[in-house]
């Protein structure tokens, strides 16, 4: 005997809220295990059930559970001898393929937007070339700064902020050659500014220590900038994001508005990019 239309409608309407309890169930375990697996690459990718769990905020057993489905598909592992839980196979597929898809450039677009329509600043990303410190990504204010700088310019390593970047994070031999070729073609009134006994490597020191670069009219007159690094994956110093402006209107302090702001957006794209501040920068660099 058919059931009558009625009974089915109530027995439809019945279900419809056990399926949004399974349905949200779903989601809230799929969110659990990713927290579990996110904070086991947060601690180094490798952790005791303890020290998981505490992280995780969660009771062992709990996190235990979550543990067993994320080993069946291969994205955590456990060491037989320890009894620790590592990052899996398919962890090292997944970072791969977001590896390649990491570009500091297309990364740094929004930031870049950002910071023109927050600060009317004019921005840019560089990247060391073959010539030195090569603007990639340019983006102007509505009302732009006159300067002579676009996308292929390249800056100086002394006097400009994006160039004094590079220069303080890198050690190559390279880099060097190339500020010391520098100064020796410098203007006695720019080498004033720089300490007598070791210009250079003084220059280094202070932009190593700051974390950013500042420069007020030693690159262009009239106009200050601020740079701020962009790290990868492994900590090299990938490109630099660098915001100008005409001096008179532009606060170019390491701690100011303008540094706080390229800083951020800076240490934003270079997270997207994997970098953890923890493993500090290393003195290498990719070039164009």
């Amino acid at each position: 005997m058919k059931k009558a239309p009625a009974i089915e409608k109530i027995e439809v309407a019945a279900a419809a809220p056990e399926r949004e309890r399974e349905r949200r169930q779903r989601v809230q375990s799929a969110s659990t295990a990713m927290n579990v697996l996110k904070s086991l690459a947060t601690i180094g990718g490798r952790a005791s059930l303890t020290a998981l769990a505490s992280q995780v905020g969660e009771n062992p057993a709990k996190v235990h559970r979550y543990l067993v489905s994320l080993m069946e598909e291969s994205l955590v592992t456990q060491e037989p001898g320890t009894q620790e839980y590592l990052l899996g196979s398919e962890c090292i597929t997944i970072g791969l393929a977001a590896m390649r898809l990491a570009d500091p450039i297309r990364l740094a677009e929004q930031s870049l937007v950002r910071l023109r329509e927050s600060l009317e600043v004019t921005s840019f990303i560089a990247v060391m070339g073959n010539r030195g410190p090569t603007i990639v990504r340019f983006e102007e204010p509505g009302l732009p700064v006159t300067v002579n700088v676009r996308a292929g310019s390249v800056m100086s390593l002394l006097w400009s902020a994006t160039g004094r970047l590079f220069l303080g994070l890198l050690d190559e031999s390279r880099v060097r050659t190339m500020a010391e070729e520098e100064l020796r073609h410098s203007p006695a009134d720019l080498l004033a500014l720089l300490d007598r006994n070791d210009p250079v490597g003084q220059l280094r020191r202070e932009i190593r220590a700051a974390g950013c670069a500042t420069v007020k009219d030693t690159n262009l007159k009239g106009i200050s900038a601020v740079a701020a690094p962009i790290f990868d994956f492994n900590g090299r110093l990938c490109a630099t994001l660098t915001s100008l402006g005409a001096t008179g209107g532009f606060d170019s302090s390491v701690d100011g508005l303008i540094a706080k702001a390229v800083q951020r957006e800076a240490q934003a794209i270079s997270t997207r990019l994997g970098y953890l501040p923890e493993s500090g920068p290393t003195d290498r660099t990719s070039s164009v």
